[in-house]
């Protein structure tokens, strides 16, 4: 991983506290007016500097929920039925949503390269779902998603300076 991102990561780790209470902060603000507006312009910046192939960090650390939509698409890709698909690389988790059998995601080349980018999951091509609507009161995963992602570190930072007043 990137230097830069692993210093980003650590700092967030560091005062994940502090953030997670802020972002809650921003969550409540009321008077946020063009909330969506503004993230997602920040997010559109962002990620205009970062580059996901330097990090990769979230295929190696989370499993996106899959939904049917995607076990068809993705499977349909792969030259798969869809049950054998669904046996080879997902598993039932705890709340009933089908996630990755395993981690890190076996998608995920050594280049940090996506072999199924076009058909990834949505759960993948949202991440790190700060491009949604109705975002304020989703701080709490944006909270989470800093401790994995440095693009979701510099999204919360800027967030907290424009919001948590």
């Amino acid at each position: 991983m990137n230097e830069e991102y692993e210093k980003l990561l650590e700092r967030a780790h560091s005062r994940h506290e502090a953030m997670k209470k802020n972002l809650a902060l921003v969550s409540k603000n009321r008077k946020a007016k063009n909330f969506d507006k503004e993230v997602h312009a920040i997010h559109e910046k962002i990620f205009s500097e970062i580059d996901c192939t330097k990090c990769g960090n979230c295929c190696r650390n989370l499993g996106p929920k899959f939904n049917e939509t995607d076990i068809v698409r993705i499977s349909s890709e792969l030259g798969m039925r869809r049950v054998a698909f669904a046996t080879v690389y997902l598993r039932e988790d705890e709340d009933g949503d089908m996630v990755l059998a395993e981690l890190p995601c076996r998608f995920l080349g050594e280049d940090n390269l996506c072999s199924i980018y076009d058909s990834r999951p949505r759960a993948c091509r949202n991440y790190p779902h700060t491009e949604e609507k109705n975002l304020q009161p989703k701080m709490r995963l944006l909270a989470q998603n800093i401790l994995y992602c440095p693009a979701a570190v510099l999204i919360a930072d800027e967030i907290i300076a424009r919001f948590a007043k």
